[in-house]
């Protein structure tokens, strides 16, 4: 179920980008061409601390040795294309094209704390996923996002942000894409984000989010990385999320459960479970049963997240109809329940509504 991914052949072929690998990797790589750690850390910091591009400056501020020019690749970089500010709660929403013409969008989400703010990144172009309220799922073209991609969406907004005199304090993959599905390329991007560099986030302010594939979560769990990690379910039964997430529903979703019941016992914390909330599909008393006794002992977080289908097909459900599944669930399941906003619907940058347009 993989996708491609796509890199510009560098005719430099010596020529390292640390955004393209993982900072083991990197640093192993620099220490066989003769570079010293700290050499290799202030490259990075230059690059991905600061967002340098062109070679000059990256020498100059990195401080590499002349000798070694012919190692620092030219940094690629995505066009921005669009850049929308919602009117009505200030979240705004980045439109990039790659470098072969194909569109991914990051959202950037005002936070409570004054001043700072999520960045929410995408991990591929459009999805195979396949859930049916998703717009990004609908988009023809599909493909994976290298991790300098990913991390130049990273970079780029936070410039932008830091321009209007915020900061970044988090990110989350819940943008374009299913990140486990692009597994390698997501978690060096992620490892980047929280290195000890300038501008750097805390690990445990980055969240990785999937709709249950478990091999994936159990390598994540395995890993002990210091990333959360939310788990999308779509419905607490296997016939329902047959209807909403067809592909995640090829695994049965108590094994689903089982994998996040693992996590939830490594990391000795509840894990996160998203629900999106559809109008008539999921959010009768029953289905406040059914999740109940899916998730059992298993401690969790449900964020409740209203649909959002760009398509008029599937719709939120009213306030009365989610306050008594509301209720429901603290009657059967008795464990932490919030209501997740998901802003810019104005411009199309709330969950679900990402199609690479506007």
């Amino acid at each position: 179920m993989s996708l491609p991914i796509v890199t510009p052949e560098n005719p430099r072929l010596s020529a390292l980008d640390p955004r393209a690998m993982s900072p083991a990797d990197f640093y192993q790589r620099v220490a066989a061409l003769g570079i010293s750690a700290d050499v290799a850390r202030r490259w990075a910091g230059a690059v991905i601390g600061r967002g340098e591009r062109d070679i000059a400056t990256i020498m100059e501020n990195g401080q590499i040795a002349k000798r070694f020019k012919e190692h620092v690749a030219p940094g690629q970089s995505l066009e921005l294309k669009k850049h929308l500010t919602s009117s009505a709660d200030g979240f705004q929403k980045l439109l990039f094209s790659t470098v072969d013409g194909l569109s991914i969008e990051t959202v950037i989400i005002p936070l409570h704390k004054e001043g700072s703010v999520t960045l929410c990144v995408s991990s591929q172009v459009g999805c195979v996923m396949g859930c049916v309220f998703c717009a990004t799922a609908r988009m023809p073209t599909r493909r994976n996002l290298n991790s300098w991609e990913i991390l130049d969406q990273f970079i780029q907004a936070r410039a932008l942000v830091m321009g209007q005199g915020r900061r970044v304090t988090g990110a989350v993959f819940m943008g374009m894409g299913e990140p486990f599905l692009n597994f390698t390329h997501v978690l060096n991007a992620a490892d980047w984000m929280r290195h000890p560099l300038e501008n750097s986030i805390s690990g445990k302010a980055i969240t990785i989010s999937t709709v249950g594939l478990t091999q994936e979560i159990d390598r994540f769990t395995d890993l002990d990385l210091p990333f959360r990690l939310s788990i999308s379910l779509g419905a607490a039964t296997d016939e329902k999320r047959a209807r909403l997430v067809p592909v995640a529903a090829r695994t049965p979703v108590a094994k689903v459960m089982e994998s996040a019941k693992r996590y939830a016992l490594a990391k000795k914390d509840r894990v996160n479970i998203s629900y999106v909330c559809v109008q008539g599909e999921n959010v009768s008393e029953h289905d406040a049963i059914e999740l109940a006794r899916l998730i059992g002992d298993t401690p969790v977080r449900l964020d409740l997240i209203d649909v959002t289908d760009t398509s008029g097909r599937y719709l939120p459900p009213s306030e009365e109809e989610l306050h008594a599944f509301r209720d429901a669930l603290a009657t059967h399941l008795r464990q932490p329940v919030a209501r997740r906003y998901s802003g810019g619907k104005d411009i199309q940058a709330s969950c679900g509504s990402l199609a690479g347009a506007t």
